[in-house]
């Protein structure tokens, strides 16, 4: 174990019911790649954060919980931020994890290269949450500053594998809601044969007040949230229940 290894994070909860089966003891890391205009973590997307830990040093708090979230089927799930930025130390950290039987889930935009390192953390991982952004390319760009191709080659690679995956994506009224996409994300998710579940997921602003917190301007100011029906009427679309 490369303990000299530190991971920059940025929050923790110990109370995780959506993000993976059964109670999830969640760790956010600091940082990202993105700028999605809908963040609900933008303080976690600079690189500043001050808070930093070593491999035993997280082995240790989450070894704390283990007793209380493995005895609900749950696990350790990883967010951020993106993950996938710190691989180095969740491979480490992912090994040590597998020694205390413990299960493992990342929660991803996938929007890295696959790489030989990223094939080892990906055969450490028991399941992935993985946000597809928008199956338009376009819109993708609008909404996250980069391409899709990234991550829908990731989510072709973790079909190949067969790992387990739960799609999401965030329904954001005026982007990524119109019939034709969801149609297009539906085929596209139709190719894969690993999918575990699909989450549609409303757009909401709860999390425009860190936005103003750090001075930035909330780029869908004028956006409204997603409703039950906007998240029925792309359920239907996609045929999913």
């Amino acid at each position: 174990m490369r303990d000299k290894l530190l991971a920059n994070v940025h929050s923790f909860d110990t109370l995780g019911a959506v993000d993976g089966p059964g109670i999830r003891y969640i760790i956010f890391f600091q940082g990202c790649h993105l700028h999605c205009k809908y963040c609900h973590n933008r303080d976690a997307v600079e690189n500043t954060t001050n808070t930093q830990y070593s491999v035993s040093d997280l082995v240790e708090k989450t070894l704390k919980y283990k007793s209380y979230f493995t005895a609900s089927g749950g696990g350790v799930t990883i967010s951020g931020g993106e993950p996938l930025l710190q691989q180095d130390f969740l491979i480490d950290f992912f090994k040590e994890l597998k020694k205390q039987g413990i299960s493992t889930a990342i929660d991803t935009s996938g929007m890295v290269p696959i790489t030989e390192k990223l094939k080892e953390l990906i055969n450490l991982t028991d399941l992935f949450l993985l946000d597809i952004k928008c199956i338009n390319d376009d819109i993708c760009k609008d909404l996250t500053g980069m391409s899709n191709k990234l991550e829908l080659e990731f989510a072709r690679y973790l079909s190949s594998i067969n790992k387990d995956v739960w799609i999401r994506q965030v329904l954001v009224p005026g982007y990524t809601d119109t019939e034709k996409d969801l149609l297009a994300l539906k085929d596209f998710l139709g190719t894969l044969s690993n999918i575990k579940k699909i989450d549609i997921l409303p757009y909401h602003d709860l999390g425009k007040y860190k936005w103003t917190n750090l001075g930035l301007p909330y780029l869908l100011e004028n956006v409204r949230s997603a409703t039950n029906e906007d998240v029925d009427r792309a359920k239907e679309i996609l045929g999913i229940e």
